[in-house]
This record gives structure tokens, C-alpha cells and sequence, in this order.
């Protein structure tokens, strides 16, 4: 287990936001953990190009750096490559092998131990959702309350995964890749790309992502992206329940990521890794010509009526896919799931002594919608920020498409990359009235506004 802290810190740093097409939120926290190596990037305008919006998590481990830079720039070489916005799949893979070498040609990088994985959004003004993934971060879309996949847990067990590895001159052992590593890709870990007669595709750890694409109906209601932390304690179906009900009893998707993430928090840390983790999370709500207000009302009647079916029991222990699956964290040596109880989460006074299942005709008088009351705390394209103190779970019918080529058969790194000076900033620029980009990364969290008490959180 890694080393962690006598007490959590518990302190969210939340953002939220939203244009005529989306709205999103997102939260992060230290945990356990003796440091916050994870960083996350939302931009409702991705470079300037109307109608695309990127939205990414970045989980650290060996140290904090490649998450940093990942975060502050993946999404700009997404942007900048040839093939976007005509093929958004080669521009993805294009971008994450680019900044891979990026890092690695730029002498302040070259020789850092650390690495991150990436698990990246891009939404398209023609309502398509694409995900890149490399690493155990993960994308779930919720399809009529159904969690569907848009991404593979990348482990050093799985079949591809060790072909790979053991190709390259690797081993698996005690399910780590070379005994150590956790995760089969990832943006860093240049310890394990060596081998001289090998593409950056086939090392033994690889920043190649799996892409898919999915088309925004009627029926898509939104996306999550979180890392392994909340991952390792829930399923995906899990985790889509949870924020259903959330929005069930009117909390906004902001509360919803941060009550999923005290949800997720171990309780203590002495009996195995589970709950220990640094946890990230963004939630996507997609809008389908609903304003805020609408869309927040429509999804709170869905819930118990579509999708109720295959809202499973609440049981912390039960995660992961069916497939082969690893359940170390990815961050530091080996961990024993001995004890995966966490703490129960505590939303607000009517739920300090009865935390049970609620369905609408449950919600009291007082905690229902009124004019007063409002979800949306910003003008169209437009953030507000707070800083609170307070494993893929295969669905029956996976309806995204898997649009990622062979591994074999990559697109060329390129071999022009620029090599990038010191970032030493901790947000690369603030989400302005413009949608653009806000990044955290783990170096220094930003002194942000408290909480409008007036405003129903």
C-alpha cells in the first residue's frame, strides 16, 4: 500500500459550467494520500473550434509532473494535429503518442520516473462522443440508465496487454507489468519504452489509447470520466445509480461528483488501499435542446421509471468487469483489499439519519425545484468555481462504437514535436465567459470563491 496520511484531506476543489449544448462539473481531492498527483482539464470550446468541447482526467502516479504537463496540453495537441476536426480517432492517437514524446524530448521530462494515465472526451457539434483512453481511468455514458462502456481498464493481465509486454521483453508478474507497474498504458514511464527496435506503439508500456465513438440520442443522458479511485470502489453501473439519484432528490451534477467522492473515501487506511486513493471526477449532462433547469427536471423523473431495472444494490465490494482484472492500485507496491468499507457520504441534514434508497415521491416539499432554487449558477459558457471542505462494469448491450485499428497497425509518431519550456503554472488559463480551458493539475490548488449560501447545492 502507499504511503498515506493519518487523516484525509477532504477539501474539494469543484467546478461547474455549461454552454447550449452541455453542462459539466467536476470535483477532485486528495484523500488519503500524501500528495495530489492527478489533474484534470474541462473546456467547453476546445482551441477555439466552435462546437467541440474536450474534457479529460489525468491519474499521476510516481509523482506529479507528466500529469501536469498531460493535463495542460494533451487536449492543444489534439487540436493542433492535421487530422482534427475531419478524423477526430487519428487525431486522438496522434495527440497522446505526440505529447508522449513531447515529454520525452524535453530535457526537463526526459528522466522523470513518472507517468499518468489519460482518459480523455471530445464532443462534436454533430452530438458524437469520442473517447480516448490509455491507462485504468475510465469513461462511462449513461444510455437510459444503463452503464455503457467507452473504455477498457488497460492491465497488465489481460491478454492483449501481456502479448504486448511480453513481445517487448517485459513479464507480468503478481499482475504488474516487470513486477511493478500496474497498468499496461500510459503518458510517461519511460523506464519501461527502451526497447531500441520497437515502435512507441509496442513497448511494453504504451501511451496508445483505445478510441470510441458514440452518437448522442435522445436517450443519452451523460458521461462520467473518473480515475481508478472512484473505479476500484465502485462499478460502473454503480457509479451512474448513484448520480442518477443524486439528481433524483435535486442536487446538482457539482454535489453529485463531490458525494461520490466522500461515497468512495475509505473510512481509514490501515487495512488495504481501497477507498485511499487521490479521487477525480467529471460529469457530462447532455442537454438534447433542453435548457439547465429542464434537463435537471427531466432526469429527475427518469429516475425509478427508465433504466430502474438495472439499478443494482449498493454493495462497495463488488467492481470491476468480468474480464480479467487487477485490482492494485496503479499508483504504489502492492495492496491487499482487505477491508473496502468507506465512508458514508452526508449530503445535507435530511440525510444525516436515513441515507436510504429515495425515489421522487420520497423528496420532501421543501427540497423540491421552486424559483428560488436554481441548478445553474452560470450564464451560458460560463464557470463557477467552489472549493468545499466538507471495474468496467460490462452492460448487456454496449452500443458505442470501438473505432480504435489494431495496435499493429498505428498511425507514425510523429517526429516534429516541439520541445515545451517549464509550465510552472497550476492552472494554464481560467474558464472565462469564452468556455476555454481550466486545468488543475497537483502542484497548488487555486484560492477559489465559497459557496453561494443562497443557492441550493
Amino acid at each position: 500500500m502507499g504511503q498515506t496520511l493519518s487523516e484525509p484531506v477532504k477539501e474539494k476543489h469543484s467546478d461547474s459550467g455549461h454552454d447550449d449544448r452541455l453542462l459539466f462539473a467536476s470535483s477532485a481531492m486528495q484523500g488519503w494520500r500524501i500528495s495530489m498527483e492527478d489533474a484534470h482539464t474541462a473546456e467547453l470550446t476546445l482551441a477555439d473550434k466552435k462546437g467541440y468541447s474536450f474534457f479529460g482526467v489525468y491519474d499521476g502516479h510516481g509523482g506529479q509532473n507528466i500529469a501536469k504537463y498531460s493535463g495542460a496540453h494533451l487536449h492543444e495537441r489534439i487540436a493542433r494535429d492535421p487530422a482534427f476536426p475531419n478524423n477526430i480517432e487519428e487525431a486522438i492517437k496522434s495527440g497522446f503518442l505526440g505529447t508522449d514524446e513531447d515529454l520525452r524530448n524535453d530535457s526537463q521530462y526526459a528522466n522523470d520516473p513518472s507517468g499518468c494515465t489519460a482518459v480523455t472526451s471530445i464532443i462534436t457539434p454533430q452530438n458524437q462522443v469520442y473517447v480516448g483512453n490509455a491507462g485504468d481511468s475510465r469513461a462511462v455514458i449513461s444510455i437510459d440508465g444503463i452503464a455503457n462502456p467507452m473504455s477498457n481498464d488497460h492491465k497488465p493481465v489481460n491478454k492483449e496487454e501481456s502479448d504486448r509486454i511480453t513481445k517487448a521483453g517485459g513479464f507480468v508478474e503478481f499482475g504488474r507489468g516487470n513486477g511493478n507497474l500496474a497498468l499496461s498504458r500510459a503518458i510517461g514511464d519511460f523506464e519501461f519504452k527502451q526497447n531500441p527496435s520497437l515502435t512507441p506503439e509496442h513497448q511494453i508500456v504504451t501511451a496508445y489509447p483505445d478510441v470510441r465513438k458514440e452518437d448522442i440520442t435522445e436517450k443519452t443522458e451523460f458521461l462520467v470520466l473518473a480515475c481508478d479511485g472512484i473505479w476500484d470502489c465502485l462499478t460502473s453501473q454503480q457509479v451512474v445509480n448513484f448520480i442518477r439519484r443524486e439528481i433524483s432528490v435535486h442536487r446538482n451534477l457539482q454535489k453529485a461528483c463531490e458525494n461520490l467522492m466522500e461515497r468512495c473515501l475509505a473510512k481509514d487506511s490501515e487495512l488495504g488501499g481501497i477507498g485511499c486513493d487521490n479521487m477525480t471526477v467529471i460529469i457530462v449532462g447532455f442537454l438534447n435542446g433542453k435548457v439547465v433547469d429542464d434537463w435537471y427536471d427531466w432526469m429527475a423523473l427518469r429516475y425509478g421509471k427508465v433504466g430502474h431495472e438495472y439499478e443494482e444494490s449498493d454493495n462497495r465490494q463488488q467492481k470491476g468487469d468480468d474480464s480479467e482484472y487487477n485490482d492494485d492500485d496503479s499508483d504504489e507496491g502492492l495492496e491487499i483489499p482487505a477491508d473496502t468499507s468507506t465512508e458514508d457520504y452526508v449530503t445535507d441534514d435530511t440525510d444525516l439519519e436515513n441515507q436510504n434508497e429515495l425515489t421522487i415521491d420520497d423528496i420532501p416539499t421543501q427540497h423540491r425545484r421552486d424559483s428560488s432554487s436554481s441548478f445553474s449558477s452560470v450564464e451560458s459558457g460560463n464557470s463557477s468555481r467552489s472549493n468545499s471542505t466538507d471495474s468496467v462494469s460490462k452492460a448487456d448491450n454496449d452500443k458505442s462504437e470501438t473505432i480504435d485499428s489494431p495496435i499493429s497497425n498505428p498511425p507514425q509518431s510523429p517526429h516534429n514535436s516541439k520541445s515545451l519550456t517549464d509550465d510552472k503554472t497550476t492552472i494554464n488559463a481560467p474558464l472565462s465567459p469564452g468556455g476555454k480551458t481550466k486545468t488543475y493539475d497537483s502542484a497548488t490548488w487555486p484560492s477559489l470563491p465559497k459557496k453561494d449560501q443562497n443557492r441550493k447545492q
